[in-house]
C-alpha cells in the first residue's frame, strides 16, 4: 500500500515541477519582450526626429508618454488581474504592447505615434506586477527569491536583444515595416502565455472572505511592506542619479564620447549579472545581509570613483554595476515574504509603481542638486543617501528572516 501511494505521487511531483518551470520560463519571456519594447523607444527617437522634424522636448515627451503610462497603470492592472486572472490580463497586456508598435509603424503623423506609444505603455504596465506575482505563486521561500532574480535578469536580456534586432531589421527594410514585424511578436507571445502559463489555484477570494476584518490588509507585519517600498524607492532613485552623473564624471577625467558609451556598457553588464547573482546570494545569506552588502559596496564604489584616474575607473565600474542593480532583485524577491498570497498582485503593483516612479523623477531632482553644488558633491550626497537604506533594513530584519533553501 505504501509503495503504491509513493508511486502515485511521483507523477504529481514531476507535474508540479514542470508547472513551476513553465511559469518561470513564460514570465522570463514576457519580461524580456516587455523590457525590450520599453527600450526600443530609445532606438526610435532619432528616426522619429528625422521623420517628423521634432525637437528634443517633443522627443522627451514621447518617451514620457510610454514610461509614464507604464508606471501609472500598474496598480489598475493589479486590480484587473484580481477580477479576471493574472494570466489573462498579462496575455492581453502583451498583445496590447505589441499592437502599440504595430500602430506606430502604421502611423503617418506624430499624433498617431504618440497615441500608439500610449497603447504600448498601457499594455506594458501589466507585465511587472503580474509576472512577478505568478512567479511568487509558483515558488516559495528562498526558491522564490532565486526565481525572481532570474526573472529580473531576463529583462536585461530583452533590453539588449530587441533593440539590437530592430537595428538589424532597419538595415534590411523600412523602419515602419520593422516596427510592424516586431509588434506582431506581442500577439504571438500573448498566445504563448495563454497556452503555456500554468493555472494555479486562486487563493485570493478565499483568503479575503476569511479575513474581512484583517487590519493589515494582507500585510503580515503592518510596518514591513511600506519600509521595504521606501528602501526600493531610495535604491531606484540613487541608481538613476548615479547613471545621470556618471558621463559627466568620466568626461571630467578626459573620457571621449566613445569611452563614456563603453563605461555605461560595463555598468549595465555588471548590473545584469548583479540581478542574477545577488538573488542567489540573498537566498543563501538573507535579504537584509545582502542589501547591506550591495548598498555598502555601491556607496563606497561611488566615493572611490570620484578621485580615480580614468583607467582605474573602468576597472571599478562593473563592480559598481553589480552592486548598483543587484539590490533590486533582493527587494523584489522579498515582497512575497511580507504580503499574504491573496494580496501579492496588488503589492507588486504598488512596489513597481513606486520604484519606477522614483527612477523617473530622480534625474530631474538630482539635476537641480548638481547645478547647485556641482557633480562631485552631488554624487557624494547620492552615496550618503544609499546608506540611509541600511538602518531601515535593520527594522525589517524580523520580517525578513532567512528561509532554508
Amino acid at each position: 500500500m505504501s509503495a503504491t501511494a509513493d508511486d502515485a505521487t511521483v507523477p504529481e511531483l514531476h507535474s508540479a515541477k514542470g508547472a513551476k518551470r513553465r511559469a518561470l520560463g513564460v514570465a522570463c519571456g514576457a519580461h524580456a519582450l516587455h523590457d525590450g519594447y520599453t527600450d526600443l523607444v530609445y532606438v526610435m527617437l532619432p528616426i522619429w526626429q528625422s521623420e517628423f522634424g521634432l525637437g528634443f522636448a517633443a522627443l522627451g515627451l514621447m518617451k514620457t508618454v510610454f514610461s509614464g503610462t507604464l508606471a501609472g497603470f500598474q496598480i489598475p492592472a493589479g486590480f484587473l488581474a484580481e477580477r479576471f486572472g493574472a494570466t489573462a490580463v498579462l496575455g492581453l497586456g502583451t498583445a496590447l504592447a505589441g499592437l502599440g508598435y504595430v500602430f506606430a509603424g502604421l502611423s503617418d503623423n506624430v499624433t498617431f505615434v504618440v497615441a500608439a506609444l500610449f497603447v504600448g505603455g498601457l499594455g506594458a504596465s501589466t507585465q511587472h506586477p503580474l509576472a512577478s506575482s505568478l512567479i511568487a505563486h509558483a515558488f516559495a521561500g528562498s526558491r522564490s527569491l532565486r526565481a525572481l532574480g532570474t526573472y529580473n535578469f531576463a529583462g536585461d536580456i530583452g533590453k539588449m536583444t530587441l533593440p539590437a534586432a530592430a537595428t538589424l531589421l532597419f538595415i534590411m527594410m523600412p523602419w515602419r515595416h520593422a516596427l510592424i514585424l516586431l509588434g506582431a511578436l506581442g500577439s504571438i507571445a500573448a498566445v504563448a502565455i495563454f497556452v503555456t502559463m500554468p493555472r494555479f489555484r486562486d487563493d485570493a477570494s478565499l483568503t479575503r472572505k476569511g479575513n474581512k476584518a484583517e487590519p493589515t490588509h494582507g500585510v503580515r507585519r503592518a510596518y514591513a511592506f511600506p519600509l521595504l517600498l521606501s528602501v526600493g524607492v531610495i535604491d531606484s532613485a540613487t541608481r538613476m542619479a548615479f547613471l545621470t552623473f556618471l558621463p559627466f564624471v568620466l568626461t571630467a577625467k578626459g573620457a571621449s564620447i566613445q569611452s563614456v558609451g563603453l563605461a555605461l556598457t560595463l555598468v549595465f553588464a555588471g548590473g545584469a549579472a548583479g540581478k542574477l547573482v545577488c538573488a542567489f546570494i540573498g537566498a543563501r545569506i538573507g535579504a537584509v545581509a545582502t542589501v547591506w552588502l550591495t548598498e555598502t559596496v555601491t556607496a563606497i564604489g561611488i566615493i572611490v570613483l570620484l578621485p580615480l584616474p580614468l583607467e582605474a575607473a573602468f576597472v571599478l565600474l562593473p563592480v559598481v554595476g553589480v552592486a548598483l542593480n543587484g539590490t533590486s532583485s533582493v527587494l523584489y524577491g522579498s515582497v512575497p515574504d511580507l504580503v499574504e498570497p491573496a494580496w501579492r498582485q496588488r503589492a507588486f503593483s504598488i512596489f513597481y509603481t513606486g520604484t519606477i516612479g522614483a527612477g523617473a523623477v530622480s534625474p530631474a531632482i538630482n539635476g537641480l542638486l548638481g547645478d547647485a553644488v556641482g557633480v562631485p558633491a552631488a554624487l557624494a550626497v547620492v552615496a550618503g543617501l544609499v546608506l540611509v537604506t541600511l538602518p531601515i533594513t535593520l527594522v525589517l530584519r524580523p520580517a525578513l528572516m532567512v528561509r532554508p533553501s
